[in-house]
């Protein structure tokens, strides 16, 4: 038996609260049909329970030329506990597999009194590279009594990723009179971030 109920108005008949329905039931909205909210709605739609901000607690020396992992030791907020400070990767939890947007910004400064020629960022999955997530900047200046020693890298994009992958970022730098460079740290400088996108 199908029937219908019109109302310009629905309130509970006591209370301040009322149920539609039970476990189980279905409850169709046909095309065309447009809900208007002006209140508050929970349980609706979803939001991302795997995000993470990470940083550099301090600064980090790298040897000329040499590409090396970056050390994110230190977090702003880690939802969904994906991100590790001991091995500085983010990992997919398990069942959270999906499009995550991944962003960076690395900064690179060259030794006292010469000009960076590279400061190069880039994103690793499960160990190897991920060439359209990479950044790098290039400079010359030939002005020894005013180089330019600090450059940033900073790139964000979005990456298919499956439970148990991970993301680890490695940066390069190179300047005019080789030896140890520095990334800067400081959750300012140099940070790691990404969330999970709802699809």
């Amino acid at each position: 038996m199908t029937s219908e109920i019109k109302a310009d108005k629905w309130s509970p008949a006591s209370g301040t609260s009322a149920t539609i329905g039970d476990s189980g039931d279905t409850f169709t909205i046909p095309s065309g049909v447009t809900f208007a909210n002006s209140g508050t709605a929970t349980g609706f739609g979803e939001t991302s329970d795997v995000m993470f901000s990470a940083y550099m607690n301090g600064n980090t020396s790298i040897v000329h030329e040499v590409v090396t992992k970056l050390e994110f030791d230190a977090e702003i907020y880690d939802v969904g506990s994906c991100f590790d400070t001991s091995n500085y990767r983010f990992t997919v939890p398990s069942g959270k597999g999906g499009y995550y947007l991944i962003g960076y910004g690395v900064n690179y400064e060259s030794a006292s009194n010469t000009t960076v020629l590279i400061g190069w960022t880039k994103p690793y999955k499960n160990g190897s590279g991920i060439s359209y997530g990479e950044n790098s900047t290039d400079f010359y200046q030939n002005n020894t009594n005013n180089p330019t020693r600090n450059v940033q890298t900073a790139r964000s994009f979005v990456v298919n990723l499956s439970a148990g992958d991970y993301i680890e970022l490695y940066g390069q730098i190179g300047h005019s009179s080789g030896g140890s460079s520095t990334v800067n740290g400081n959750m300012y400088y140099s940070n790691f971030w990404g969330y999970k996108l709802i699809t």
